[in-house]
């Protein structure tokens, strides 16, 4: 049998109102903070404690942090899908970059480099590796990473490359 305590809830009131989402809200000036330290590459976990030293009595959770730094990320990139902002930081930034597309709309495979990187390969060109990662990004694609290596025995990167698949025709298309 249930008992009706209210029409609109079915429980008890809580007793504190610890993680509960209302309490943890975050002001606008915390989130300006967060958006600075997403800027600067400070980590979720380390952002979460800083909030927590400017104010001892503050409930806010990590997932709160989350939701917010990913909506200043959509808020920088606007109406523009993820790879629509990507080829335009890469066409801002002069980097060198060509893709392939599968459909008319959707990018089959993408190289990039950074301009100072085909400076150096272009004096150091003696020896190059050749490495491809997997499942390592939402996608699943593979990332092939192209670095060089200088007299110095120092290694740089020389270039990057999602490919569709790690099939011939993708791996030459990059190369």
């Amino acid at each position: 049998m249930v008992k009706l305590m209210c029409e609109i809830h079915n429980h008890e009131l809580a007793k504190s109102l610890i993680r509960h989402p209302y309490v943890g809200r975050l002001t606008k000036a915390e989130k300006t903070l967060i958006a600075y330290m997403t800027k600067s590459m400070v980590k979720l976990r380390n952002i979460l404690l800083i909030l927590k030293e400017h104010n001892a009595n503050s409930c806010t959770t990590i997932k709160q942090i989350y939701n917010t730094r990913n909506a200043y990320r959509s808020s920088i990139r606007g109406s523009d899908t993820k790879m629509q902002h990507l080829m335009k930081l890469l066409e801002r930034d002069h980097y060198i970059h060509w893709h392939r597309l599968k459909d008319e709309y959707v990018v089959r495979d993408i190289f990039w480099c950074h301009p100072d990187a085909v400076k150096l390969v272009n004096t150091c060109n003696l020896v190059f590796l050749i490495d491809s990662t997997y499942k390592t990004n939402r996608y699943r694609l593979p990332l092939l990473d192209f670095v060089g290596v200088a007299p110095n025995r120092m290694t740089f990167s020389a270039g990057f490359a999602y490919l569709e698949c790690e099939r011939l025709n993708n791996v030459v298309w990059a190369l």
